[in-house]
């Protein structure tokens, strides 16, 4: 690579536009540089040129100046545009938002005498700066931890919780079906007489009481016993998956094949072996610390969302508006996209589509404000994610895709803006974590019922 350290004969900068965040520069890169870019690049290829006619490395200059000058000057042309726009933004110290666009000229004229070397090189750079931060006194916010003890009636709710999943089911001759029990049916469905796609079910399993199917098809097997024939009849949801038949009523012709009783197992030692604890007591210690974990979290969760709302706050400044606009059509694409595969409109919840985007372009400013606010506090205090920890998040991350594990790893060695977005939430937490042992916030006991209030408040 070639110096540029050459004084203004070999590249001029001028600045076209300065106007808050937005910096315009033209760049002038003199002939005569480019001349000695060009033969350069000749010294370097003459040697590997291989021509018919010609032994390997005695093709000469001028020969390849013939056949292949246009394409290495569109190769020179091409670097020193990356080189000169790299080092006028090192020399004038700025810190680009996004990727600079670079202008090159429309007149194609201009552009033929630059290739025959008969003019210089000219050519813009449009792009916003990032805002000067000033970092707030960290150690001054107020912050509040609130945490749950995990009590009684958490822990006896939770493990009547894990003996419901563990419930066995036995058929009994005779039985009348009844909530809690499970009922193997098949059936057919039919809407004004004539069967519909996906009504139909060969043994099927239901577990009355839970649900699971659409309103009015469980109360109509209820009572029944096996070997018994019914005509059950239900409504759709309004809301439901299939517009076809959202909202319309049908008839189904049930055949039930069994009726199996509940069987709730007790909360005793030989219970907890089949979960892999050594006793009642030690599964009672398991699952209380995993309450407490789940309730750490929780407060982990609340404390941190708090400390973001105390950074937005205290740092007021311009945001570049690529960055916003980037980060609204993200959340826009998200929000639409999740619309449309609920079959809802922004009316269905209660909004306009001009309120939605108001409120979307808020969300974008706050998460761009944060995020340059987190990464110069980051910079600053010279917080770094390591190695280790990228690994841990790598493993996490192929955790989520059993089976795929090795395709995981692949794509994250191959994509380096993957494996960015992979460190950003980790190296947020770092911040998050530096901050809040500055700030040492106070802690405050709260209830099961108000910590989970909490967090449903901020979703």
């Amino acid at each position: 690579m070639r110096s540029l350290e050459q004084g203004a004969s070999a590249m001029q900068v001028n600045e076209t536009l300065s106007d808050g965040l937005k910096r315009g520069l033209k760049i002038v890169v003199d002939a005569r540089e480019l001349d000695q870019r060009f033969n350069d690049r000749l010294d370097a290829v003459k040697d590997r040129v291989q021509l018919k006619g010609f032994r390997p490395g005695k093709v000469p200059v001028a020969h390849i100046k013939r056949i292949y000058g246009r394409s290495l000057m569109a190769e020179v042309l091409q670097t020193a545009v990356e080189e000169t726009s790299r080092q006028a933004l090192t020399d004038r110290k700025e810190r680009p938002a996004f990727q600079p666009k670079i202008v090159l000229p429309e007149d194609k004229d201009e552009i033929e005498r630059v290739i025959d070397g008969k003019s210089d090189l000219t050519f813009n750079m449009e792009f916003e700066v990032l805002p000067e931060i000033r970092i707030a006194d960290l150690a001054g916010l107020k912050l509040e931890r609130v945490v749950a003890d995990v009590d009684d009636e958490s822990l006896g709710k939770a493990l009547a919780d894990l003996a419901q999943r563990n419930v066995t089911f036995e058929a009994e001759e005779g039985r009348a079906a009844a909530d809690t029990d499970r009922v193997t049916v098949d059936f057919v469905g039919k809407i004004d007489g004539v069967a519909f796609e996906g009504g139909k079910g060969d043994d099927v399993q239901v577990v009355l009481g839970r649900g699971g199917f659409i309103p009015g098809f469980e109360d109509g097997i209820k009572g029944a016993k096996a070997g018994e024939a019914r005509v059950v009849t239900a409504t759709f949801p309004a809301e439901y998956g299939m517009a076809e038949l959202a909202g319309k009523t049908a008839g189904f012709d049930v055949t039930v094949k069994e009726v199996a009783r509940a069987s709730t197992p007790e909360i005793n030692d030989e219970f907890a072996k089949t979960l892999g604890a050594d006793s009642a007591a030690k599964l009672r210690e398991l699952v209380s610390a995993q309450i407490k974990r789940e309730f750490d979290a929780l407060s982990r969760a609340r404390l941190k969302r708090s400390l973001l709302d105390a950074l937005e706050q205290a740092h007021d400044f311009s945001l570049p508006p690529s960055l916003v606009d980037g980060e609204f059509e993200s959340i826009w694409t998200q929000a639409t996209n999740s619309l449309k595969q609920s079959g809802k409109s922004f009316a269905d919840e209660g909004k306009t589509e001009e309120g939605a985007k108001a409120e979307y372009r808020k969300l974008a400013e706050r998460r761009v404000r944060l995020g340059l606010v987190i990464g110069e506090i980051g910079n600053q205090n010279k917080i770094q994610v390591g190695q280790d920890e990228m690994r841990r998040a790598l493993i996490e991350q192929a955790r989520r895709f059993p089976g795929q594990e090795k395709m995981v790893y692949e794509f994250y060695e191959k994509q380096p803006s993957a494996l960015a977005e992979l460190r950003a939430p980790v190296f947020e937490d770092k911040v998050v974590d530096y901050v809040v042992e500055l700030a040492k916030p106070i802690e405050r006991k709260v209830t099961r019922e108000e910590l989970f209030k909490f967090d449903e408040a901020a979703d």
